[in-house]
């Protein structure tokens, strides 16, 4: 891959975040990643400690970093998803949701643009969820994330005479630490959620790294507004 291109990472430390960037690294890209602790394990990331709530924080980061040259790449990845009932879900934990989900993907976003606008050139990656199509226990993150698969198409049309195409890709169960927490290995809401893939198996961080990579890949211009679900078919329907 030539010169190394520079791809910009939110939520870099740990589950999903934490493979692409593994992937990326490993496929030659200049990886910088951001996220509030260090991760373990990848030689040659180039971390910033960084709370991405914290908007002025975050501003001056990104500003130094963009001033270091343009990015080929941005992938953001960081979210929450606070699980509550309708009955229970609070004004607070939905705009904390909003402002994680969706806010800061605009930050980032907007602090990267004027450089893939001079390169010519330019892959944004959006992480959603198989959630955006509803979940019980979820709304504040379903909300969430189908606003970004909204907002994903709307900067694929707008950006795409610039060379610069938006996807987003949308996990179905992973098994990750956050994964876990939710559905404790063993019990009967995670029995019942692995049972109902179809291909039989949780989905591992690498299988969504593996999707982050394809929209990266500066071979894949001519796909962009595109919703990837990375679920082992448990969008397709029930039988």
């Amino acid at each position: 891959m030539d010169s190394k291109p520079r791809v910009l990472v939110t939520g870099a430390s740990r589950g999903i975040g934490h493979a692409i960037c593994a992937r990326l690294l490993a496929d030659g890209y200049q990886v910088v990643g951001l996220a509030r602790t260090r991760p373990e394990g990848l030689p040659g990331l180039d971390f910033h400690a960084v709370d991405l709530l914290d908007r002025q924080a975050t501003a001056a980061t990104l500003h130094a970093l963009a001033a270091q040259g343009a990015f080929h790449g941005l992938v953001n990845n960081v979210g929450a998803a606070p699980i509550a009932a309708i009955d229970a879900l609070t004004d607070a934990e939905l705009m904390h949701t909003l402002a994680i989900n969706l806010a800061t993907t605009l930050q980032c976003t907007q602090a990267l643009l004027p450089g893939m606008r001079a390169a010519g050139r330019g892959r944004i990656v959006n992480m959603a969820s198989r959630s955006a199509l509803g979940k019980a226990g979820r709304s504040a993150y379903s909300a969430a994330k189908a606003g970004l698969i909204g907002m994903t198409r709307t900067w694929a049309l707008e950006l795409a005479p610039q060379g610069i195409t938006v996807n987003v890709i949308a996990p179905g169960p992973i098994d990750t630490e956050l994964y876990r927490q939710a559905n404790p290995p063993g019990s009967p809401a995670a029995e019942r959620l692995a049972a109902a893939i179809p291909v039989g198996r949780l989905g591992r961080p690498e299988d969504v790294a593996h999707a982050a990579a394809y929209f990266l890949d500066p071979r894949a211009g001519y796909v962009t507004g595109q919703t990837h679900f990375v679920c082992g078919g448990m969008t397709v329907g029930a039988g």
